[in-house]
């Protein structure tokens, strides 16, 4: 997902490498980050937006909205903090885990392949009577990344690490992703080779070779722990949606689909278990239905709503807001490849015209970057971008395969590529589209710019949150040809040594399959292989080498089109103190704000 430089801050550490200087002064107070300015404990977090998450499962949840909710109720062993300082977002840190493995302290074996890692006291299910998180939850949480009704997208990662883990995926999707019984049984009568737990504090993990990022991994969202409960649910099926247990400081304690979701303080939980959600609020009310861009900044300014769920904040309005100096408005560094244009590449669609590299080159040529930096608020929010890595992340360096003269495109060159690969009549194309946000005005820009090379794109709006949920992840509604292009936005799931979380779940031909974030199913054995090679190498210098050598192969295919690396403007109310940012969310953190009284 993500990159934006923060604002000047008259906070100590601040950051001040691009945007800094300028925005300095016009944005320079600080979010009340000691909580001063009359902000107390308690009260109701306000948030609007759009539609539902993509799921409230977490070891299937992968948008920034179903991230931040669950960062709330599910915790993983290890976790980073929220800042608006993005070096101090970094590091990893201990979260349901007691310490931070080494091989200093004997968490990780002197190979490189075995890491055992002891859980806190004090962590609790909100189950009645609460009861203790145990390692065998957390095995179970891991176990469920394959289920056959709502994998993971992210199940990827813990594929190529772990030991046994993709043997038990591949025998865990023959199950019918239906029933509830089967998916548990089969479970509990399986076990993953790699993955033991000691005993009740003591989880053991191993690897089938050294990964310089397991850490990293067991950090994410995905990996948090499962309760037993669970087993009597299908994965993120209605029945799981209205019965989510948490061994977090919230409970989800109303879910109204695209209505309603209401969190309220988990009585179970206890601040001292918890290094780095202290719970300030005592209710988070998510409204959703909210489609106007435009409409959620009216409310957050009007004070009849403190945050935004899943809408950056409307270009003429950041305009406006920097103009006016507004304390209350931000832009946050959080590199990304976001958004950009992916082909579906099992498409049938004009004699499965989008197989042809030579047809996505054509269009590769097609779009006016120059246009979309204007969409989303010019060159301060957002720069063009012509790799898949974006800057900030390991692997990337700037080439560009297919130049245009400012970044315009070139419609008669696209026009003569399409010409050449025997499409001289254009195509018609399916394009599904969000309807919050600047993807409306994206997605227009878009076909007007294939458009002028022939090309129809007829625009299918997406407001229902299924786009990432179904739309892009469901392989027979791909190989039907239900769509052809869509334009979605990717942020790394973690900083720091992140090459795996760009280049494996976009472009690892082998991970493709339902929930898979290889949307277009692209597949080449040489980009592969450099994957391997890359996760293999405990030399980050090496590993970027090989990063960038995958970025070029997948550029020559064109399997995608990079638009755009954007930062993040974002918006609180008057009421909100003590905001701090989440990169990889994109969000604040929610159970750090305090309410103004």
């Amino acid at each position: 997902m993500r990159g934006y430089e923060m604002a000047a801050r008259e906070c100590p550490a601040a950051v001040t490498i691009v945007l800094a200087t300028l925005l300095a002064g016009a944005l320079a107070a600080c979010d009340g980050e000691a909580g001063g300015d009359g902000a107390g404990g308690g009260g109701t977090l306000r948030i609007v937006g759009a539609a539902d998450p993509d799921h409230i499962d977490p070891a299937s949840g992968y948008t920034f909205a179903s991230l931040s909710l669950s960062r709330m109720f599910a915790r993983p062993l290890f976790h980073t903090r929220s800042s608006n300082t993005f070096e101090e977002t970094i590091p990893l840190q201990p979260d349901v885990a007691r310490e931070l493995p080494t091989r200093r302290n004997g968490g990780i074996s002197p190979d490189g392949r075995t890491y055992t890692i002891t859980l806190r006291d004090g962590v609790t299910w909100n189950t009645r009577p609460p009861r203790e998180v145990t390692a065998g939850d957390y095995v179970r949480g891991l176990k469920r990344l394959c289920n056959p009704a709502s994998p993971s997208g992210g199940q990827g990662y813990y594929r190529s690490t772990i030991t046994g883990m993709a043997a038990y995926c591949d025998a865990y999707a023959k199950v019918d992703g239906r029933n509830a019984k089967a998916m548990a049984d089969f479970q509990n009568r399986h076990d993953i080779a790699g993955l033991k737990a000691k005993d009740a504090k003591t989880l053991v993990v191993r690897l089938d070779r050294p990964a310089g990022d397991m850490l990293d991994l067991l950090g994410l969202q995905f990996a948090t722990a499962a309760p037993r409960e669970y087993d009597r649910y299908v994965p993120d099926g209605a029945e799981f949606r209205r019965n989510t247990i948490s061994n977090g400081p919230y409970q989800i304690t109303r879910y109204t689909p695209n209505t309603t979701i209401v969190l309220d303080r988990n009585p179970a939980w206890r601040a001292d278990s918890d290094p780095l959600r202290p719970a300030h609020v005592d209710r988070i009310q998510i409204t959703l239905g909210q489609d106007t861009p435009d409409g959620v900044q009216q409310q957050l300014e009007q004070g009849t709503a403190d945050l935004a769920w899943d809408s950056p904040v409307p270009v003429a309005a950041i305009n406006r807001l920097k103009a006016a100096g507004d304390p209350r408005f931000a832009i946050r560094r959080s590199p990304s490849l976001s958004p950009f244009l992916v082909f579906n590449l099992q498409s049938p669609n004009n004699d499965r015209a989008l197989a042809d590299r030579r047809v996505r080159q054509a269009i590769a040529y097609a779009v006016d970057k120059s246009a979309l930096v204007k969409i989303y608020g010019g060159p301060d929010v957002a720069e063009p971008l012509n790799q898949v890595i974006p800057p900030g992340n390991a692997g990337h360096r700037r080439h560009d395969s297919y130049p245009t003269p400012g970044s315009r495109g070139d419609p008669a060159r696209c026009r003569s590529l399409l010409a050449a690969a025997g499409h001289a009549g254009g195509l018609t194309l399916r394009f599904p589209y969000r309807v919050s946000g600047n993807n409306p005005k994206v997605a227009q820009s878009v076909q007007a710019n294939l458009a002028a090379c022939g090309i129809t794109a007829h625009l299918i709006a997406d407001g229902n949150g299924t786009f990432y949920s179904s739309t892009l992840v469901t392989p027979s509604a791909a190989r039907e040809g239900r769509w052809d292009v869509a334009v979605p936005n990717w942020s790394p799931d973690w900083y720091g040594n992140n090459g795996r979380s760009v280049i494996q779940p976009l472009f690892d031909g082998r991970t493709y399959g339902p929930n898979s974030t290889n949307y277009g199913g692209y597949n080449n054995a040489e980009v592969n292989e450099l994957i391997d090679e890359a996760l293999q190498t405990e030399q980050p210098a090496r590993a970027a080498e090989l990063w960038h050598d995958a970025d070029r192969l997948i550029m020559a295919d064109a399997a995608v089109v990079p638009f755009l690396s954007a930062n993040f403007p974002i918006f609180r109310s008057d009421r909100v103190r003590n905001a701090h940012f989440i990169p990889t969310i994109q969000a604040y953190d929610y159970s750090k704000v305090r309410l103004a009284s």
